[in-house]
């Protein structure tokens, strides 16, 4: 005669089995539903910041102490005092998302160093500075504190026409997303200064290389 009892427990512990592998295999399916949708969040909010366009209108930049530049589309802007060294580059957002400015740092490096630099070493901005996806923008910075190392470099390579290298600092609206990507200006023949971007670092995420 059958042993309903055990074939009770047998059904009973093979339908908790069926229904614990159907309760993980959906679970992982909301995971990677859940993440599929995050990634797809992050990209509609990441930003990537390259030189304007040379055709694009300049950017006016004022300072907190009054000074102006003009930087020209595809360029930049730099000019020096006898108490300050000011720097403008036009920039615009390829990216999707909108790019918030945090901080800069001189480099005397323009495409040897690999690793990214030290968050540490960058000046961070007196004002955020905002640039809309697909839009233009600028960056600006300047030394005003003769005592610092960079002073003397970036007034000389500006009184020389020599190239300037510049690491920019930036994320999305929500703080985070952070990437670091290196800009230089370049003297023009007819006196002005073209931009180029030579390297992206990614600081939140992994780099694209």
């Amino acid at each position: 005669m059958a042993d309903w009892a055990t074939i009770s427990s047998l059904a009973t512990a093979g339908g908790t089995l069926v229904l614990a592998v159907a309760t993980f295999a959906s679970v992982r399916s909301a995971n990677r539903a859940a993440r599929v949708a995050e990634q797809a969040l992050q990209v509609g909010l990441r930003p990537l910041l390259l030189p304007s366009h040379l055709e694009d209108p300049p950017e006016k930049v004022g300072f907190v102490d009054g000074k102006w530049l003009r930087a020209p589309g595809g360029g930049g802007a730099a000019e020096i005092t006898d108490e300050a060294v000011y720097m403008a580059i036009a920039v615009r957002n390829v990216g999707t998302g909108i790019a918030v400015l945090h901080g800069w740092r001189y480099s005397s490096d323009w495409g040897g160093q690999a690793e990214r630099p030290p968050l540490e070493d960058f000046h961070r901005l007196t004002r955020d500075l905002y640039v809309a996806a697909g839009d233009t923008g600028f960056w600006q910075g300047a030394f005003r504190d003769p005592n610092v190392p960079e002073f003397g470099v970036a007034r000389d390579a500006v009184e020389s026409r020599s190239p300037i290298t510049i690491d920019v600092l930036y994320g999305d609206h929500e703080g985070g997303q952070r990437v670091i990507t290196r800009f230089a200006l370049r003297p023009r023949e007819d006196g002005l200064w073209i931009a180029t971007a030579g390297r992206h670092w990614n600081v939140d995420r992994p780099d694209p290389r």
